[in-house]
C-alpha cells in the first residue's frame, strides 16, 4: 500500500487586477444598496472625543481617589492615611492627582456660580438662583460613566433623606435627552437631572472638570463649601451635607 501523503493546503489563485476592481465595485454597490435601504451607515454607537478624554480621565482620577470610597455599594469608607494612600491605589504624588486636587482646594471658599438658568430633562428652565437658601449638592455626570453610576443610588437616598433642606441636581454634561430620560427612570433618580450637553459655559464655571463625577457642596449662603473629584460613598456625601445643615 503507498504511504499517504500528507493534505496540502490549498492556495488562493492570484486575483488579476481586473477581478480586484470588479470585487471592490461589488463591494460598493452592495454597502449603497444596504445604506439605500436603512437609511443611513451602520456604525456603532460611540461616545464623542470630549466623552472619551473625560472617561479616560475619569478612570485616572478614580483610581488617585478610590481611598475615599472603596466601600460604594457595601456601606463602608476609608479615610486616608498618614500618607495620604491606601494599598493599591494610584500614587496621590502624581502630578494629575495633585493638580486635580489643588483645583478642589482652590474652589473652597468663592460664591457658586448660580446665576445660570439650565434646562431640565423635560425642557423646563431651572434656575440655580432658586435654590438659594438650601444646602446645594450638584452632581456633575454622564450615562456613559460607570463610578457616576455607583454613585446615582446614594444620591437617590439622600434626597429623599434631607429633601427638605437638601437639593441635588444631576447635571448630565454629555448626554442627549433620548438616552437621559430613559437612563433617569431606570435609575429612580428623584431629584432634578439638568442638561449639560453644550453648556460649556457651565462646566467652565464649576470647573475645570479633569473627570467625572465631580459634586459640588453649596451651601446655604451661596457659597461653594467643598468640591470633590471622583467616586464618593454615601457616608461620605452624609458627612459633608450634615456639616452645612
Amino acid at each position: 500500500m503507498d504511504e499517504q501523503q500528507p493534505l496540502q493546503p490549498e492556495t488562493e489563485r492570484p486575483h488579476t487586477d481586473g477581478e480586484s476592481a470588479a470585487g471592490f465595485d461589488r463591494f460598493v454597490d452592495g454597502q449603497a444598496q444596504l445604506e439605500s435601504e436603512i437609511g443611513q451607515s451602520v456604525e456603532p454607537p460611540r461616545p464623542s472625543r470630549k466623552s472619551a478624554w473625560l472617561a479616560m480621565a475619569a478612570v485616572a482620577v478614580a483610581l488617585g481617589l478610590l481611598w475615599l470610597a472603596p466601600g460604594v455599594g457595601h456601606g463602608t469608607a476609608q479615610e486616608p492615611s498618614a500618607a495620604g494612600s491606601a494599598s493599591g491605589t494610584a500614587d496621590p504624588a502624581s502630578a494629575a492627582y495633585q493638580e486635580q486636587t489643588s483645583a478642589d482646594e482652590l474652589s473652597t471658599g468663592k460664591p457658586a456660580p448660580l446665576q445660570f438658568t439650565m434646562k431640565d430633562m423635560n425642557g423646563v428652565d431651572v434656575k440655580l438662583a432658586s435654590f438659594k437658601g438650601k444646602v446645594i449638592l450638584l452632581n456633575f455626570w454622564a450615562t456613559w460613566c460607570g463610578p457616576c453610576r455607583e454613585e446615582i443610588p446614594s444620591l437617590v437616598q439622600l434626597q429623599q433623606r434631607y429633601g427638605d433642606q437638601l437639593v441635588v441636581l444631576g447635571v448630565s454634561i454629555d448626554d442627549p435627552l433620548n438616552k437621559l430620560k430613559p437612563y433617569a427612570t431606570e435609575m429612580h433618580m428623584n431629584y432634578p437631572v439638568l442638561v449639560g450637553k453644550d453648556r460649556q459655559d457651565v462646566q467652565d464655571a464649576f470647573g475645570p472638570l479633569f473627570g467625572i463625577p465631580v459634586s459640588v457642596f453649596v451651601d446655604r449662603d451661596g457659597k461653594i463649601w467643598k468640591r470633590h473629584s471622583g467616586i464618593a460613598s454615601e457616608e461620605q456625601f452624609e458627612r459633608e451635607i450634615k456639616a452645612l445643615l
